[in-house]
């Protein structure tokens, strides 16, 4: 691996920016404040930010490269291979898939939720960023409860969501709108929709007992565990006691504060702050960040919200840069357990982000080193010539 020398730039140290140069070797960062030295490959980072990768540990827009239309499918592998360019080019060198698998037949059936852990599995060592499997599991998809507590004891799950959607779906079912873009995703009729819908709430007594099971699964694993949406303080409560200590978007404040409050980790969507809102119409993120009440934003379902995210923060005065980039890049390293990266800082893992703030609110990605390897760049007149080696010999080898 070729080391990289990154030459000046503001670089984000601890709680700081600092003018320094850094040195990568291997897969690590080598030394902050260093020379050269023999190092091939050199950038000139002056005048840009030098930040930590951005960690997602909650993305799903994979889905849209799978089906970009009600269905219209494309191979996992071509899905797959597009959403690993899409974040790297939005400076996610981590990224959880964050998949569903749920009751339903179709896109986010359990059958796609194991082609995608298997494919995941099969092309990780060909992507770019640092690709792992967040498995959101439907609680009344009790039928996938004796695979999934397989796939934790196998080690294939790297993150486990707890998610309960039924109540939405079965209010949702006398919106024309909302019920047929259900029925589309799933490729059924709407009548064997329907006749899906009552099957499974029929055995809403046996969803807390699968609920317990697959938790001590996911202990006994040691893999980290999420609840999604908790509406109360009380759910909230009942989700930590089995272990998800992650509250994956708390739907109001008073559930917020019972989270921040116990220090589990609060997940809100980065959407959220770019677009100034919920586009479900609950909680604003950036209030929950000014009152200390999110200590992660994620990807959801746009990749390039998390970048973009992170300076609306600082633009709008609710957080200082540095502070804000926490969210994106230490703060979801911390809750997923990966202590190895998420700042820069000596031994620690060679993911980093050279951006352009000139424009306001439109950071520019210029490259991004990821594990080590430089795997995207913008701009090549920032390549710095080998000092050692004349131009001509480098040109005529």
């Amino acid at each position: 691996m070729t080391d990289i020398f990154l030459e000046g730039g503001r670089a984000l140290i601890g709680a700081e920016f600092v003018e320094t140069s850094l040195t990568v070797s291997g897969q690590d960062i080598a030394a902050i404040d260093a020379s050269r030295g023999r190092a091939r490959l050199a950038i000139d980072a002056r005048n840009l930010l030098v930040l930590p990768g951005i960690v997602d540990l909650h993305g799903d827009a994979f889905e849209r490269q799978m089906m970009p239309r009600a269905g219209v499918d494309f191979p996992i592998d071509v899905a797959l291979a597009d959403s690993d360019r899409q974040a790297i080019s939005n400076g996610i060198t981590t990224v959880f898939h964050a998949t569903t698998c749920s009751w339903e037949p179709g896109l986010r059936s359990a059958d796609n939720a194991r082609g995608l852990m298997e494919a995941i599995e099969r092309q990780r060592p060909q992507f770019a960023a640092d690709t792992r499997f967040h498995l959101r599991h439907e609680t009344y998809n009790l039928d996938a409860e004796a695979e999934i507590s397989q796939w934790l004891a196998e080690g294939r799950i790297d993150l486990f969501a707890f998610n309960d959607h039924m109540d939405g779906t079965v209010g949702d079912m006398d919106k024309p709108r909302k019920r047929n873009r259900m029925v589309e995703r799933t490729g059924l009729s709407a009548e064997d929709f329907d006749r899906l819908v009552e099957r499974v709430v029929a055995r809403a007594a046996e969803v807390p007992v699968s609920v317990a099971r697959l938790a001590a699964a996911a202990r006994s694993a040691e893999v980290r565990m999420l609840s999604h949406d908790d509406a109360s303080p009380a759910m909230r409560q009942e989700f930590r006691a089995l272990g998800a200590e992650i509250a994956e978007f708390p739907v109001n404040e008073e559930t917020a504060r019972a989270a921040a409050s116990h220090g589990d980790a609060i997940v809100y969507g980065a959407p959220n702050v770019v677009r100034g809102g919920s586009h479900t119409g609950w909680t604003k993120a950036s209030d929950m960040i000014a009152k200390g009440l999110c200590s992660v934003l994620a990807s959801d379902y746009y990749y390039p919200a998390q970048l973009l995210a992170a300076f609306r923060l600082a633009a709008d005065g609710v957080l200082p840069l540095a502070e804000s980039w926490n969210l994106v890049s230490a703060g979801p390293a911390r809750a997923t357990g990966l202590a190895d990266r998420g700042v820069l800082a000596d031994g620690r893992r060679a993911d980093i982000l050279l951006v352009d703030d000139g424009v306001p609110l439109r950071p520019r990605l210029i490259a991004v080193i990821s594990g080590g390897r430089l795997v995207h760049l913008t701009d090549a007149t920032r390549l710095v010539a080998a000092t050692s080696t004349p131009r001509e010999a480098v040109v005529a080898a």
